[in-house]
């Protein structure tokens, strides 16, 4: 495994992005023809492209590699001192027309010290630097950044598009693989792009993707067994396995998982209908109950009745 998929394929231009919204587009583009962008605060769910949208823009507007700082927000972003870091950072001039700060997972920035500490700072270098934040829970950011960035949700692609990216992937690095097990990767990951292409690439150095029934061969994954098991027919085995394996912290996750792969639980619309309905009412519940493991049981015990 010489270069992970992750980073081989991540578009560095406009033509390589996948762009869901064409306003979006026209206003990425926009940018580009411009040669700068505003500060901006990029949201959406892990794995969308947030990243990868920050550093093709830092990329087309021809930034200076030495004019770019980077920072994990829930590593040496939640601790007042890294502002000093940042200070000195943006009091240099740069050597390009201006400097690019990316922080990546910004709402694990302390709200108490650091994020308030950065509102001056977007004010004050505003002339010679850009700030470039990614979150997936833009309600995590303090009001006074939102009011100084320009807002940009990033939209998860289809089922269909998804499966599209990942099969060019695989078809470009020659692994032969059955549409069913493709579908299989998919429904455990969408819409994380990026953890699809580290499970496929993982489950494919044989030169053919392993099938998620095959445990001598594929690296594991829960949701990648339980999606198997459902595809079988086998509910109680698939809700015994899901409780187990998620924690009390990713039940939120789990419920998110559980609506977008809703044709699991029911094939016609009206069935679908009532399966959103249940996991509605499992996710409400989990805010109130004591013991999330058991909601999660109940809710899984409901949508299994469906049909």
């Amino acid at each position: 495994m010489k270069e992970l998929w992750v980073e081989k394929y991540r578009p560095k231009t406009m033509d390589g992005y996948v762009f869901v919204d064409q306003l979006q587009r026209d206003q990425v583009s926009q940018w580009i023809h411009d040669g700068s962008i505003p500060h901006l605060l990029l949201s959406g769910s892990p794995g969308t492209g947030k990243t990868t949208l920050a550093k093709m823009l830092i990329n087309e507007l021809g930034v200076d590699e030495y004019d770019v700082m980077f920072a994990n927000g829930s590593k040496e972003g939640r601790k007042i001192e890294w502002v000093d870091k940042l200070i000195s950072f943006c009091q240099t001039m740069p050597f390009g027309k201006f400097k690019v700060v990316l922080i990546d997972e910004a709402d694990y920035l302390n709200p108490n010290s650091v994020q308030p500490a950065m509102r001056n700072l977007m004010e004050d270098y505003s002339q010679s630097v850009r700030f470039i934040l990614t979150c997936n829970y833009p309600n995590k950011i303090i009001p006074p950044l939102h009011s100084r960035c320009q807002g940009f949700h990033i939209v998860k692609t289809d089922h269909t598009e998804f499966t599209a990216r990942v099969a060019t992937v695989l078809v470009t690095e020659g692994v032969e693989f059955e549409l069913d097990t493709l579908d299989s990767y998919v429904k455990a990951t969408y819409p994380d792009l990026r953890k699809c292409l580290n499970l496929l690439q993982l489950n494919s150095q044989t030169g053919r993707l392993a099938s998620p029934s095959d445990s001598d061969r594929t690296v594991r994954d829960w949701k990648l067994d339980c999606v198997d098991l459902f595809k079988h027919g086998r509910v109680l085995e698939a809700r015994k396995l899901l409780c187990q394996s998620a924690s009390p912290e990713e039940a939120e996750e789990v419920f998110r998982w559980m609506y977008d792969n809703i044709e699991l639980f029911g094939s016609t619309q009206e069935q679908q209908d009532q399966a959103i309905v249940i996991i509605r009412n499992g996710l409400v519940n989990n805010t109130m109950v004591a013991d999330p493991e058991i909601n999660l049981s109940a809710t899984l015990i409901e949508l299994s009745q469906i049909s």
